[in-house]
């Protein structure tokens, strides 16, 4: 043990806690030659945040002196929230006011202490690190000098910039700026590092929200060398099984460039023989080499409308690590046995080699299901037969008490002619095939690990925290829905149960809604605290290492026991297990805030081609400044409290009502306007429209929706823009947010796990 692990060491035991410097050094026994090396020792486990030293020198770990170390969630109105990094100790954020941030900026790893006297408010301590090393922002000129505003108001109003360190950027353009130092009061100070465009130009602006999440296209060229060069490995079967004589499809999207996963099924008397071959990233992918430092650091591929940000390179991403059809791929097979009743009766994982016979779409399989596609009768056995292995998996899922949320998702795309298409989301029975079988193999490997005893990577996702199952439990009361769930031990049955019974009724999607707010986030975890959502006691992510990390991890361990290596597994992989899985999970939300973020963008400038219409809509949410509606496309505006009919109104913000004139809950359907875009926080502006026009809407049948917007005669990208800023009224300053140039990136797929 060296001097930093023992000193860490004797700080968790307790024995150095609140010890002077001297203190410390006398209770090691330390020697004045070597008091240098601790000195250093300690300061750096002092600017890591693994020590902490109060006013008068003395030294403990942040929980002995009652410091909560977290990440800084800034808002554009001056506060924050701080997100602890202990959930088992901190059961929710911190309130951080303006005054209290001490020079902490949104994204920054903070000590902070509990302000006295309330029991949700802290108060910045120790900046750890910096969250943000790069903003993306629009350049300006201000009585002679340079700043870059950024996009994210959450951040800084500006950065002031060097004019010699501008790149000549001229004022309008979108920039990066790159923060180089954080003077105290002051504006950050930077230098711009790439110039994106001109504000206003769709690509630009796509870009600039992109780069806000510090997320790249081009890999370094060392990297590109590494893949590229293992990429050229001849596929030779040796200790594998060769399962290439098995009838193997895969099934995706129509757009889909890395196909991870591969399926084949057997009957075997009255039990179905599962094949899920997920492809073996990890012979590729060697821990430790250049190639395998870039995918850690991006975590996960980022899909996009027009492109994808792929975790490896497209050598391997697209190429030799891709499943395709007619080609032999190295994979990990997990081969299952499955009852009519959908148990999983024995199951196993190999090392294999595969060639998929035929490369199939969501589409097309749904369309042999429905009896409209042609297919060849081995094709349509196996489909009846995947069919029917759903039925009996969802079967057992729904009897474990699977809470199953009919949450809408948007899928947005780009289509030959450049326009930005919104249709209407439905999930067809091949998608459903496609996730019962990965949460099925998923569950298989994860139980397989944890029976090994090895670190391991589990997805997991822990019961809902007892205060949001009584906010619940008033809101569906406050509905007239019945149903019971236990706020200390809440069980999935319960929740599942409710969800029966609003099925099919108008309030079912109010309802599914406030459900996923109750819910926990599900994340990576070096324990397996089992996966509610889905009622699985033990759960983890191996079907996609092409786009995600965790899936790359586990594999290699997997690998290890498979080779009877566990004790080494055990040594590499147990140190690192719990940091890893923190890096992933904060890699995914990052992710999925960026996508979030450019939908967003997509749907503004889609619906400044719509300004005027009407359609019908769900109340999606409500605050203090105005009620948020969803149309039936996902497309979120907001109608602002000063539109909304009478004078004042109350928010209730446990039972999601804003009481006035005229009250409004979550689930309400309604009527609105599209009167505008508001640029900035980039979503519609909308207004009640009147009741005349709302029992038109429903005489006619109510067809004419955003989505149904491919069937009109469609604006060029140019006309676009004219219109978007024809049409910002208050925030003409950004309204060069639409659309002025054509869509000419491949779409990407947007299929995810739980």
């Amino acid at each position: 043990m060296n001097l930093r692990e023992q000193i860490i060491q004797l700080f968790e035991d307790g024995k150095l806690a609140f010890k002077t410097e001297k203190q410390i050094f006398a209770a090691m026994h330390i020697s004045p030659a070597e008091r240098k090396a601790a000195k250093k020792v300690l300061d750096v486990l002092e600017n890591d945040g693994v020590i902490f030293a109060d006013g008068h020198g003395r030294y403990s770990t942040p929980a002995q002196a009652g410091v909560i170390t977290g990440t800084i969630a800034a808002n554009a109105r001056g506060f924050a929230f701080l997100i602890p990094e202990d959930k088992e100790e901190h059961d929710g954020d911190y309130f951080i006011s303006r005054s209290s941030l001490h020079g902490a900026l949104d994204g920054d790893r903070v000590l902070a202490l509990k302000v006295r006297g309330t029991e949700d408010e802290a108060s910045v301590v120790k900046i750890l690190s910096r969250g943000r090393t790069q903003v993306a922002g629009t350049f300006e000129r201000m009585g002679g000098a340079c700043y870059v505003i950024p996009d994210s108001a959450k951040f800084a109003p500006r950065i002031f910039v060097p004019a010699a360190l501008s790149m000549n950027a001229q004022a309008g353009d979108k920039v990066v700026c790159r923060i180089t130092a954080y003077p105290d009061g002051k504006a950050p100070n930077g230098k711009v590092v790439e110039i994106l465009g001109r504000g206003g130009d769709f690509y630009a602006e796509e870009l600039s929200v992109i780069r806000n999440y510090g997320l790249y296209e081009e890999f370094p060229k060392e990297v590109e060398r590494e893949a590229a060069e293992a990429a050229k490995q001849v596929i030779a079967v040796g200790r594998r099984r060769d399962l290439r004589g098995l009838f193997t499809v895969t099934i995706d999207g129509e757009d889909t460039r890395d196909i991870d996963d591969a399926v084949s099924i057997e009957r075997q008397g009255e039990n179905f023989v599962l094949g899920v071959h997920i492809a073996d990233v990890s012979h590729y992918v060697k821990r430790g080499s250049k190639l395998d430092r870039e995918a850690y650091d991006r975590g996960t591929s980022v899909y996009f409308p027009d492109r994808v940000l792929p975790m490896l390179p497209r050598s391997l991403s697209n190429g030799a690590c891709s499943l395709n059809q007619g080609e032999d791929r190295y994979a990990l097979s997990c081969i299952m046995t499955i009852s009519p009743e959908g148990e999983r009766l024995h199951s196993e994982i190999c090392e294999s080699v595969i060639n998929s016979d035929r490369r199939l779409t969501y589409t097309y399989v749904n369309g042999i299901l429905r009896g409209e596609e042609a297919a060849d009768e081995k094709l349509q056995r196996m489909c009846r037969d995947m069919s029917a292995l759903r039925t009996a998996l969802e079967g057992r899922r729904d009897r474990l008490g699977n809470i199953d949320l009919s949450i809408k998702e948007a899928h947005i795309y780009v289509n030959e002619r450049g326009d930005i298409v919104i249709p209407d989301y439905s999930r067809g029975e091949a998608e459903k095939i496609i996730e019962q079988f990965m949460i099925c193999a998923n569950e298989a490997v994860a139980e397989r690990m944890q029976r090994a005893g090895v670190p391991f990577m589990y997805r997991v996702h822990e019961q809902p925290l007892p205060e949001k199952v009584n906010a619940f439990m008033d809101f569906i009361a406050d509905m007239g829905i019945g149903g019971r769930v236990d706020a200390d031990e809440p069980q999935p049955r319960q929740f599942q149960a409710i969800i029966k019974s609003v099925s099919g009724k108008p309030c079912e999607d109010a309802v599914n809604k406030v459900m996923l707010r109750t819910m926990q986030k599900a994340r990576y975890c070096e324990s397996n605290k089992g996966h509610f959502g889905i009622a699985s006691g033990c759960y983890c992510h191996f079907t996609s290492p092409i786009r995600r990390y965790p899936d790359l991890f586990i594999h290699r361990i997997i690998k290890g026991v498979l080779h009877g290596d566990a004790d080494s597994m055990k040594a590499i992989y147990g140190p690192i297990a719990a940091e890893e899985a923190a890096h992933c999970s904060l890699c995914e939300r990052n992710a999925d805030a960026a996508e979030r973020d450019v939908d967003s963008l997509y749907k503004v400038v889609y619906m400044s081609d719509h300004i005027g219409e009407e359609y019908p809509a769900t109340v999606s949410g409500v605050t203090a400044f105005g009620v948020f509606a969803e149309l039936d496309n996902t497309i979120e505006g907001l109608i602002r409290i000063e539109r909304l009919p009478g004078g004042s109104y109350e928010l209730l913000e446990d039972k999601f009502m804003l009481l006035g004139e005229r009250t409004f809950r979550l689930g309400d359907r309604i009527r609105v306007r599209v009167d505008g875009c508001d640029w900035g926080n980039m979503r519609p502006e909308f207004s009640l429209a009147d009741e005349e026009g709302e029992k038109r809407q429903s005489a006619a049948g109510a067809e004419d929706t955003p989505a149904k917007h491919d069937r009109k005669k469609q604006r060029t990208p140019k006309e676009r823009a004219k219109h978007g800023k024809k049409h910002a009224g208050a925030h003409k300053k950004s309204a060069g947010r639409a659309a002025t140039a054509k869509f000419v990136r491949k779409k990407g797929s947007r299929r995810k796990s739980r």
